[in-house]
């Protein structure tokens, strides 16, 4: 696995996925209770490596704390102990195109948690750095506790899992309007 600093997008996803696969988000069920679930999601990444869940437990807090941040200067700091905790080489690559880009290569020995927090903290870093810290938000869903960080080019982002927490909220809105019409018993 490598990344590539200027494709924040897909590292800070992946960042808010991992984050929202913890129990307190799923209402008590950890989406990554054992080394099945674990490689799945890894995988979806193109991401492979041992298969230590209680480390991956680590990062998936670390980043959460990191997303809980408001504070730039914390956000940063936070996000760089996890780049370097799994960083082995950082240099120039030319793209498809021919032109320049910075590439991060994890150590060799790099565990899959390592990797994890390498492209987490890349993902952190470039929404900080391209988007700002506003773009780093608690789910807008009562029911959940998520965060995310919104690379969506508007910047309205509302729900940590769209599909999820947004389909419930639109639900439970449309049943309220059809309470309040008489339409719904």
């Amino acid at each position: 696995m490598q990344a590539v600093f200027d494709d924040y997008v897909m590292a800070a996803g992946m960042a808010t996925e991992l984050v929202n696969t913890a129990p307190g988000v799923w209402h008590g069920e950890d989406q990554l209770p054992d080394e099945a679930a674990l490689a799945l999601f890894a995988g979806e990444y193109g991401l492979t490596g041992d298969d230590d869940v209680t480390a991956v437990h680590e990062v998936r807090g670390r980043l959460r704390a990191i997303l809980d941040q408001r504070d730039p200067e914390a956000i940063e700091r936070g996000a760089s102990v996890l780049v370097t905790r799994g960083l082995g080489a950082v240099g120039l690559e030319p793209d498809e195109r021919g032109r320049l880009q910075w590439i991060a290569r994890p150590a060799a020995q790099a565990t899959l948690a390592d990797r994890l927090a390498l492209l987490g903290g890349i993902g952190v870093l470039g929404a900080l750095r391209a988007l700002g810290p506003d773009r780093f938000r608690d789910c807008a869903s009562d029911t959940c506790s998520g965060v995310f960080i919104d690379t969506s080019r508007p910047g309205r982002r509302r729900y940590c899992m769209p599909d999820l927490c947004g389909n419930r909220a639109n639900v439970a809105a449309y049943r309220a309007r059809k309470k309040a019409s008489g339409g719904l018993s």
